[in-house]
């Protein structure tokens, strides 16, 4: 199974497009903010969350349900495509319901092989794979950039150090990214 989780217009062929707006006339009806959801452990083999998640989990406690899920009904190898604004773009300031800024760094929380690392080395993120159960790897980041960089940078005016030297430097550097993940089962979590 497939799942378009919050799909709100945008439907996929092959896919079960899911959204809490039933006047998306999404394929299934289900707040994800509820859980458990109602899809069985180990039953997704794909996920997409395309500017959804920087929209649930405005507690701590119900964000890590949602991470929880997510990593039940997955099952092992189970690729997760997360689309977001860049927590500095006014794309993602300006719109009151996103509650959470969603960045690659905070998605390897939940990787336990990367909690083992800061472990070993005295690094004081916190370990959410491990403490959580879950295990995700961060396995590729795309960053779209706004379009007045963009054209700078396919015009030659800008290197790619010139370009990340400006994503830590500035705001509406980048527009959104995607961010892939996969579900670690094999092992079992920890």
């Amino acid at each position: 199974m497939r799942l378009n989780l919050g799909c709100g217009h945008r439907k996929l062929d092959g896919w079960m497009n899911v959204d809490a707006d039933a006047l998306c006339a999404p394929d299934a009806v289900v707040d994800l903010e509820r859980v458990p959801w109602p899809w069985p452990d180990d039953s997704v083999e794909e996920v997409l969350l395309s500017h959804v998640l920087e929209h649930l989990g405005a507690t701590v406690s119900g964000y890590l349900a949602i991470v929880k899920e997510l990593y039940r009904v997955c099952r092992d190898g189970a690729r997760v495509t997360i689309v977001v604004p860049h927590p500095r773009h006014d794309s993602f300031l300006g719109d009151p319901t996103h509650v959470r800024a969603i960045t690659p760094e905070s998605l390897a929380l939940f990787s336990q092989e990367r909690n083992r690392e800061w472990i070993a080395r005295g690094v004081a993120n916190s370990p959410l794979g491990l403490s959580l159960g879950v295990d995700f790897s961060v396995d590729n980041v795309h960053y779209q950039l706004d379009d007045a960089w963009q054209r700078r940078f396919d015009a030659g005016e800008l290197i790619t150090a010139d370009v990340h030297h400006a994503m830590r430097s500035y705001a509406n550097v980048v527009l959104q990214m995607t961010i892939t993940l996969h579900a670690l089962k094999r092992r079992g979590a920890a």
